[in-house]
């Protein structure tokens, strides 16, 4: 089976085996585990983590060996383990995201069903928000308010004065990526977690960002797994098109004001299916991988031919663009058992430097705005 379709499906996969059995990225049998070896930190930083790039690694399901890298802007090193070298402990099992929100760092720990929050400055355990269920990612709706979106059940509200789980919306499907589009929250909803992709009702959910409650929804093609919005304020959207391959793979263009579909382009190759959608600073140009990193245009005809950063034999795993150089950050996970590699290349795809990273990079977060 290919491990190069769905890189987000790790974790799922792995934590689908008290449900059913996924058929994707990781559906090969668990390696054999060995001790884990934390990497010495020879870098010398101790002016804190205010100013670089975060690295979450997700570790492996039920290992507990989830971890950050922390990438220096000033030294250009990478300083492993950041949070248990801060709070001699772990931080849990599979890392799913990080959300930095003024001078705190939020870790979506997917298996330990929590949210850490961390001083961004020395990385030292402020709170666990609890009560979530298998916990995504996170969005800011304002200094008050954040919405998580979870494996099962809901969609968590979080108030961020007191770090807590204050309400929930009830979805009973699985949401994945969310966007706020001005008095909305728009939310990927895959659908049922413990049904097959034909029996699957997926759609973007429109939630009123102040009832805390789903006002509309919009049906999509099967596994929307990414959302964002581009410069005309149009929202576009990834599909995978179902864990079993139920369909191609797709990406549309919603107009969010409608709430219709604008535009549907539809990828041919079922054997490399796009994940990892971002968009760049200019919100003019999106990226995704599949198999290598791909750039498209929001002007363009259709997804490109030919990818921007080739794989060259990498396992391509997580994929984000940096909010105001525009450059391209990939991780390669490698086998899923040894640590990977973080790359940093330009907006035209020329290499700058490289790291290593912990076990199963999967996303990027960045700190302070810098001229990097």
């Amino acid at each position: 089976m290919n491990k190069n379709r769905y890189p987000i499906y790790w974790i799922v996969f792995l934590y689908s085996s008290l449900v059913f059995i996924f058929c994707s990225t990781s559906c090969s049998k668990d390696p054999v585990r060995e001790k884990t070896i934390e990497d010495s930190d020879t870098t010398g930083i101790t002016a804190g983590y205010n100013d670089g790039i975060f690295v979450i690694n997700e570790g492996n399901y039920n290992w507990g060996n989830a971890s950050v890298t922390y990438l220096d802007n000033k030294t250009n090193k990478a300083v492993q383990s950041v949070f248990r070298k801060s709070n001699g402990r772990g931080l849990g099992d599979v890392a799913q995201s990080m959300k930095i929100i003024g001078n705190l760092g939020y870790i979506v720990v997917n298996n330990s069903n929590y949210i850490e929050v961390v001083s961004v400055k020395d990385f030292k355990s402020v709170k666990s928000i609890q009560g979530l269920f298998y916990p995504r990612y996170l969005e800011v709706i304002d200094s008050n308010k954040a919405y998580v979106t979870n494996l099962q059940n809901n969609i968590s509200v979080i108030d961020l004065q007191n770090n807590s789980v204050s309400g929930s919306i009830k979805t009973s499907t699985w949401t994945e990526n969310l966007v706020l589009y001005e008095k909305h929250m728009l939310v990927a909803s895959i659908g049922d977690f413990s049904k097959p992709s034909f029996q699957r009702k997926a759609q973007i959910l429109k939630i009123d960002i102040q009832t805390d409650s789903i006002v509309d929804s919009l049906a999509t093609g099967k596994e929307p797994i990414g959302i964002v919005i581009d410069k005309e304020k149009k929202v576009w959207i990834l599909c995978s098109g179902g864990y079993d391959y139920f369909e191609a793979a797709s990406l549309l263009r919603i107009d969010p004001i409608s709430f219709k579909i604008e535009k549907v382009f539809t990828f041919s190759d079922t054997k490399q299916v796009p994940s990892r959608l971002c968009i760049n600073q200019a919100k003019d140009t999106l990226y995704f991988l599949k198999d290598g990193v791909f750039q498209m245009p929001i002007s363009a005809a259709g997804p490109p031919g030919q990818p921007l950063i080739p794989s060259e034999g990498r396992r391509f795993y997580g994929l984000e663009i940096h909010p105001v150089t525009g450059n391209i950050f990939v991780s390669d996970a490698k086998d899923y058992v040894q640590n990977g590699t973080a790359y940093q290349y330009n907006a035209n795809g020329t290499l700058i430097r490289q790291y290593i990273a912990g076990r199963i990079p999967g996303t990027f977060c960045f700190t302070k705005i810098s001229d990097r």
